[in-house]
This record gives C-alpha cells, structure tokens and sequence, in this order.
C-alpha cells in the first residue's frame, strides 16, 4: 500500500551507509530521526513496521496526539521550538529534545525530568545564520550558556 516509504527508506539508508564509510564511521552508528510532522498514522506506523525506530516531530501538540497510537514504542524526538510551559507534557515521552535555546528552558526541563526521575539528553540551539524568523541562540552566547550549564552540573553533583 505504502511501497513509496519502503522505497524513500531504503534510498536513505543507502545513502546514510555511503556516507559513513566515507567519513570512516560504520553505517550502524547513525540513528534515523524519520520527521513525521503532518503525518497521518498509518503512513507513520506503516514506516514503523519497516524498521523506523526514532520519530521527530516539531510541535509538542504533534507529540501528545501521536504518542499513544504508534507502533512498537520509538524513541521520540522534539526537534522544534519547546516553551518552557509545555515542558511538562513531554519529559516522560521524548528521549531527546533538539532545541534547548535558553538556560531557562534547561532548568525548567532539569525540574520536570527530577520529579518524573528521568534524565533527559538535549541539543543546545543555535542560530548559526542569526535569521530573526529562527530560534536558538547566537553563536556569542554559546560560551556564555556553557559556562551556566556547567556551574548548574558542579552545583547537581555537589548536592
């Protein structure tokens, strides 16, 4: 029924294992994010039953209506914009946010992962093209938000 996505998967696998040799990397060392924003279920479960095992999506809301109704428990991905008030919806489902852009956010996700008692692994943002339309923070303020990541990691460990 959806031969095009077992067609779409395979060329992107194929050229995901070019790649990696090129680089040096083994092919199995690269996880596959498939993005289903927009997608229907069955389209996305479809792409589950052939192999897909990390699902992206952009909006929080995507999250919380997909997550009960897809196939075989994947790892789910935030890879837009998360404001610091619906983070409490998706600590106990993402594995992994791509789009911390704030030390706020970063405490507040630190917050809600302490009372689910889960650890969280982020991507810190940044807006390399400094595009006003874009979020993430600037490359000037990348030091700035480490240094402030690394006194709240020697702060945690000292308590």
């Amino acid at each position: 029924m959806y031969t095009y996505i077992k067609d779409n998967l395979n060329e992107v696998k194929d050229r995901i294992a070019t790649a990696a040799i090129k680089s040096g990397r083994q092919p199995e060392e690269i996880t596959l994010i498939a993005v289903t924003k927009t997608l229907s279920l069955d389209v996305i479960n479809a792409a589950m039953a052939l192999g897909v095992t990390d699902i992206g999506e952009n909006k929080v809301q995507e999250v919380m209506d997909k997550y009960d109704h897809v196939l075989n428990e994947p790892k789910w991905h935030l890879i837009g914009h998360l404001q610091t008030n619906k983070v409490k919806y998706i600590v106990d489902k993402v594995s992994l946010i791509h789009s911390v852009d704030s030390f706020r956010l970063a405490e507040e996700i630190s917050k809600r992962c302490e009372k689910a008692e889960k650890i969280m692994d982020i991507l810190i943002q940044i807006n390399v093209a400094e595009e006003a339309t874009k979020f993430g923070i600037s490359r000037e303020e990348i030091f700035e938000l480490l240094n402030k990541f690394l006194s709240f990691l020697i702060y945690v460990l000292k308590a």
